[in-house]
């Protein structure tokens, strides 16, 4: 994903070295910029450590290798692919875009890259920051970090009582011996990154003090779990959350000790020592094989997650923004009508699934008594329905939209603000079957369609709708950004989310604010509504249907 600057260049002096980025359509940018140690040899599974710097000039006017990931090169049905080559583990790194490299003290948006936890990149060109740059006057941020066996794994043999950390830096600037035994490297690399962005996004134009994060999908839940995070306190102003995932059923380290042992006989090893051992593509080829013995019929296949360990991650990321520090963070919460559509709705063996079978798996949620009363709620919501597609709104609600109200009926009763829109505007794409699926926001929120051509779910779009409603959502996100109320001049009255009321924005064809829009989805999971749902079987389940990853 090599990029081509213009001939002028802009130096930064940074604490770590001096470093030269580019201009591209008027934007400074500075890609590939290092913020943590390459995670390589034995700081493999440590704790992000800070950059040692560099002598001279480092070029940063070209994308560095993303984070290593399953590849295929004719992509697939939906995005057209999550993630190219160059790969390598020497990752952690971030790009930039900013209206100048000055001292304006601009709003910060970082954003982190979903992927169902084993693939994505920061440097995609989907997630390029210029439009934010030049539409809002923000700096962007875009992060890198490891993904999949990566950054998703940890080992009870692994005493740290290496060259990792000995120093108390592991994470951020408090990050000490303690930091060592936590089972999340992901979350190690995005706590360096942030902190990287406080010590030094002043010097590309930014405010340290205003920085909001925004993630989609996976990315969603990293952004939850670094705003509770006791390292984050005064770094984060605001949360944006996409399509978080917030249903998944997070296993503590002794539960996810089976995962980890059928992924250690996967990869023909017994020890982390001897998995470090390994080149890193037969790491992935591993993470593929896990794919297959962890999946579940009618689940969303996770084969990595993050680990509730009781010392990077404390809680469900999920709870962190109704108590504590984080309850004072603005939140803006969402998802789209279709999510599981994404993953389940171009599967021709999901596509033949009966009654009987739906009933079944509805049953895990609501119990065999309810399973036909909920089976008849949502055939009755979807008039003409398929039992695949009750299939996929019983995973969109359990999975994304019923814990996402949970979320903003907890801050609302609390009395702390947030936000809550749906995205309902369907692709015509595939016949129409993907709906408004999973990941179709993007590019709306980004405004940015030239550089998502490649991706199959956009095809036979209105130019006309789909750029005036590109428009009213990226001004909506950077009014957010700017002053923590996402409410412009081109959109809709849009209200924060209450129990009263229940305001939320439709973003469709047509932008309108509703009130209690997802009110026959929470009336049937009831007034309590659900905690986290289950994201699959423990490692050494029988094989399912493999659907596609967020």
């Amino acid at each position: 994903m090599a990029h081509s600057p213009e001939r002028d260049h802009v130096v930064v002096d940074l604490p770590a070295g001096r470093l030269r980025g580019g201009t591209e359509g008027g934007v400074t940018v500075f890609r590939a910029v290092p913020y943590a140690a390459p995670p390589v040899g034995d700081l493999r599974w440590r704790p992000a450590r800070p950059h040692p710097g560099w002598t001279g000039t480092r070029n940063a006017t070209a994308d560095g290798p993303s984070a290593p990931q399953p590849y295929r090169e004719e992509g697939d049905p939906v995005l057209g692919g999550h993630g190219s080559p160059p790969f390598d583990e020497d990752c952690l790194t971030l790009n930039i875009w900013t209206p100048a490299a000055d001292d304006a003290r601009r709003p910060v948006l970082v954003w982190i890259h979903g992927g169902g936890f084993v693939s994505g990149s920061g440097s995609l060109p989907g997630y390029s920051g210029a439009t934010f740059a030049q539409d809002g006057d923000l700096v962007f941020v875009s992060v890198n970090y490891r993904i999949g066996a990566l950054g998703y794994l940890s080992f009870d043999d692994d005493d740290g009582d290496s060259d990792s950390g000995s120093d108390g830096g592991a994470i951020g600037e408090g990050g000490g011996a303690e930091a060592e035994a936590g089972a999340n490297p992901w979350l190690t690399d995005q706590l360096r990154a942030l902190h990287w962005v406080r010590e030094n996004i002043a010097l590309f134009g930014g405010d340290p003090d205003l920085v909001t994060v925004a993630g989609q999908s996976g990315g969603a839940v990293s952004t939850a779990a670094l705003a509770g995070h006791p390292e984050t306190q005064g770094l984060i102003k605001r949360v944006i959350l996409q399509s978080p995932p917030f249903g998944l059923d997070l296993p503590t380290p002794e539960v996810y000790g089976e995962r980890v042992a059928a992924y250690l006989e996967l990869a023909g090893v017994k020890t982390a020592a001897e998995l470090r051992a390994l080149d890193w593509p037969e790491l992935i080829g591993a993470g593929l094989g896990l794919f297959a013995r962890t999946a579940r019929w009618g689940y969303w296949p996770t084969p990595f997650l993050p680990v509730i360990d009781g010392v990077t991650v404390k809680r469900h990321p999920a709870g962190t923004l109704t108590q504590g520090a984080a309850k004072g963070v603005d939140v803006m919460i969402g998802w789209t009508r279709e999510e599981a559509n994404f993953g389940f709705a171009l599967d021709e063996g999901y596509a033949a699934a009966t009654r009987e079978q739906v009933t079944a798996r509805i049953a895990d949620t609501f119990g065999a008594d309810r399973a036909p009363e909920a089976y008849a709620e949502y055939e009755r919501a979807r008039p003409g329905s398929r039992p695949a597609d009750v299939l996929m709104d019983l995973i969109t609600d359990e999975l994304f939209r019923i814990p996402g109200l949970r979320l903003a009926e907890a801050r609302a009763e609390s009395g702390h603000p947030v936000w809550a829109y749906q995205f309902d505007l369907p692709t015509p794409a595939y016949e129409g079957r993907l709906g408004a699926a999973h990941c179709l926001e993007l590019p709306f929120v980004f405004a940015n369609f030239d550089q998502w051509a490649h991706a199959p779910f956009l095809a036979g779009l209105t130019p006309a709708v789909r750029d005036g409603l590109a428009t009213a959502m990226h001004r909506a996100w950077i009014a957010f950004v700017r002053t923590g109320d996402p409410n412009h001049a081109g959109l809709p009255r849009w209200d924060r989310y209450d129990t009263q009321g229940r305001s939320t924005m439709r973003f469709d064809s047509v932008v309108t604010a509703v009130g209690d829009l997802a009110g026959a989805s929470r009336v049937l999971y009831g007034d309590g509504l659900p905690g986290p749902v289950s994201a699959g079987t423990p490692a050494g389940a029988s094989t399912g249907t493999r659907a596609h990853t967020p």
